[in-house]
């Protein structure tokens, strides 16, 4: 092989590693949370919503300046006019014998501007837009909602393929103890096969069997959690995002006192501020519709310009042709609302809905306490189980390492080195299992409680 070739080689070979490097991404929760957040239609409809309470409260602003300002153009053909001889254009209104003239048709133009200017509402404005401000920050707790419960279900997502591939590696471990033991049972066998039961090779069977069919079940949850993940992260693109994260170890931040969770979910939790935020914009929505309800006093104005150059202007101020006119008029106006039954009846519509807030809130509160009340309980039922199977699974090793020991000297029994292996990893990947569940049990007690899962997550 010649260098040219060699060098060639190492190119192609260290530019195809390269490649399969840049295939494969590994991500941290913090990482997978964005993506998977910044492509979430929920979130965007959320998004949304805000964007919605912005709106209006722009709306609202609006109303300050010109509230209503309004412009039409006419347009028209029109005959002239012919009066009767000797009578002078500036006086042509006078004649009765004046008539079309329709031999001499013209264009006709009229323009309209009219507009409205608040000086004096009671404040009805500002406080339609304070009311609009609350509105926005109570929008914004229900988009706080929204993303907390989506990032618990993306937390159980993420974790979920950690579990996975702490499995894999469990029955990859597994898998080899099982291949030795399979080995030594096939050379007794070989060796003396009136030494070993026949039930032991039977059981043997059986527990291998089994064995294949956790590993295929395990190959199915990569294959899923895979898919999901591909999904969550809009991943078109053919790179393979893998958690950064390898081991599956438990939550260390350990529970405290249930009171704490009750008391933070009371201060915290973005669905109670965002009613009591819904209970505030109400009231001074209230606030805005009162003022509508009195007498305003406002700033008018109204301008008119029409020109049909085949008809006379009258220049006499008394006499109003429609055809040739500009006239300017601006004064001051009183607007009061008559309809007193409707305005009343919305007011109190208005005054329920802030009882029905107050209403919502307290069963809020009271749903609260009660999902804080069983996510602790499933938190300290799921410690339990993890340092239960941790304590069994020390005693399993003991007894695996005692038997595998005397089955290589030859004291041992097969059938009791196959039931310690099988007890060692069924413990092992129970308390994986255990592992997995209390940490989520966690995050959905953090959640319940209104803490961040950021603060989980880097504990």
């Amino acid at each position: 092989m010649t260098t040219r070739t060699l060098t060639l080689f190492f190119v192609l070979i260290f530019g195809f590693t390269s490649l399969k490097a840049q295939d494969t991404l590994r991500i941290s929760f913090q990482e997978f949370l964005n993506i998977a957040l910044e492509n979430s239609g929920q979130m965007k409809m959320a998004d949304t919503k805000i964007e919605l309470a912005e709106n209006r409260k722009q709306m609202a602003k609006d109303q300050r300046f010109l509230p209503s300002l309004n412009f039409r153009s006419e347009h028209a053909v029109v005959p002239g006019v012919i009066a009767s001889d000797g009578v002078p254009e500036e006086e042509i209104y006078l004649d009765p014998n004046a008539r079309n003239d329709w031999d001499n048709p013209g264009l006709f133009t009229r323009l309209r501007i009219q507009g409205v200017q608040p000086l004096f509402t009671w404040g009805a404005v500002d406080k339609a837009i304070n009311a609009a401000d609350i509105a926005i920050k109570a929008t914004q707790k229900e988009y706080d909602a929204t993303q907390a419960e989506l990032e618990l279900r993306l937390y159980e997502l993420y974790y979920s393929y950690v579990f996975a591939l702490e499995i894999e590696r469990l029955l990859s471990d597994a898998e080899d103890k099982v291949g030795q033991i399979e080995n030594a049972l096939n050379k007794q066998l070989e060796d003396d096969p009136t030494q070993v039961d026949e039930s032991d090779v039977f059981k043997f069977r059986v527990f291998k069997a089994q064995f294949g069919i956790q590993r295929e079940e395990v190959t199915q949850s990569l294959l899923f959690v895979r898919e999901t993940w591909k999904y969550a992260l809009r991943n078109n693109e053919g790179t393979i995002y893998e958690p950064s994260v390898r081991f599956l170890d438990p939550d260390e931040t350990g529970l405290q006192d249930i009171s704490y969770y009750q008391n933070s979910a009371t201060s915290n939790r973005p669905e109670i501020e965002g009613l009591e935020l819904g209970k505030n914009a109400m009231l001074a929505y209230i606030g805005s519709l009162k003022s509508r309800n009195l007498p305003g006093l406002y700033l008018g104005f109204t301008t008119t310009f029409a020109s049909t150059p085949v008809r006379p202007r009258q220049p006499n101020p008394f006499i109003v042709s429609p055809g040739n006119t500009f006239n300017t008029a601006v004064g001051l106006t009183i607007r009061q609302n008559l309809n007193f039954f409707q305005a009343n009846t919305s007011l109190k519509r208005s005054r329920l809905e802030v009882d029905r807030l107050d209403y919502l809130k307290e069963a809020a509160q009271d749903g609260i306490i009660l999902e804080v009340n069983e996510a602790y309980k499933n938190a300290a039922i799921a410690e339990v189980k993890v340092e239960s199977t941790d304590e069994a699974l020390l005693i399993a090793k003991e007894w695996l390492r005692m038997e595998q020991l005397d089955y290589d000297l030859g004291f041992g029994e097969s059938k009791d080195l196959v039931d310690a292996v099988k007890q060692e990893l069924e413990l092992r990947l129970t308390e994986k299992q255990h592992i997995f569940e209390f940490n989520s049990a966690m995050a959905k007690l953090n959640k319940t409680a209104g803490i961040p899962l950021t603060i989980q997550t880097e504990n």
